[in-house]
């Protein structure tokens, strides 16, 4: 099966999800500038969430470059990761209703967690399904960021219940790790461009 339909769906409910986002933010009644000073932490975490949905969209865009073939598994992983990735404006929004207390940014966390543990099922999945030579294997390497973030959101998780700030610094941390692309994909396919 080829991945087609797969980006074009995943594209589609990633762009949605970015709509929601961004009309959870509500707009001041007020016509000054002061008047947007309390919509500046509700600005940020979604900034927060939209750079993580971009994180998301980029390395799905540079993983499924690699795909040579899908299968089922892979179709209910990547919806399975969707699913998580849908829940984002829901967070996000809670996080910002409650002025960043600590049980909406644990919950936060573990939404963010989930979608990491989601994309690297959908990878497992890939693998298996592009078999022992999986292009995407090869480029993906030991993927040490991939290792180190699941880690660094039970971090944030726990810190949580200490300083819901630091949390989010945490996470923060986590989305400027990932903000480039990851290199070792891009690398990868145009090194063997011709062989696909």
């Amino acid at each position: 099966m080829e991945t087609n339909r797969l980006e074009a769906f995943s594209d589609g409910v990633i762009a949605v999800i970015i709509t929601i986002l961004v009309l959870e933010m509500k707009v001041p009644h007020e016509p000054d500038l002061a008047a947007l000073l309390p919509v500046v932490p509700v600005f940020l975490s979604y900034v927060l969430s939209f750079v993580y949905v971009g994180i998301y969209w980029n390395n799905h865009h540079h993983m499924f470059q690699l795909v040579q073939r899908i299968d089922g598994l892979v179709l209910w992983t990547n919806m399975h990761l969707l699913f998580w990735l849908s829940l984002f404006p829901f967070t996000t929004a809670w996080v910002d209703e409650s002025e960043f207390a600590r049980t909406p940014v644990v919950i936060y966390g573990l939404n963010l967690l989930a979608a990491a543990v989601a994309y690297y099922l959908t990878q497992l999945a890939v693998f298996r399904s592009d078999g022992p030579g999986s292009p995407l294997r090869r480029a993906v390497g030991r993927d040490v960021k991939g290792k180190i973030s699941p880690g660094l959101y039970l971090a944030g998780i726990a810190v949580a219940w200490l300083s819901p700030w630091l949390s989010l610094a945490i996470f923060t941390a986590v989305a400027v790790m990932w903000v480039v692309p990851d290199r070792r994909l891009e690398r990868f396919v145009a090194e063997h461009a011709g062989e696909q």
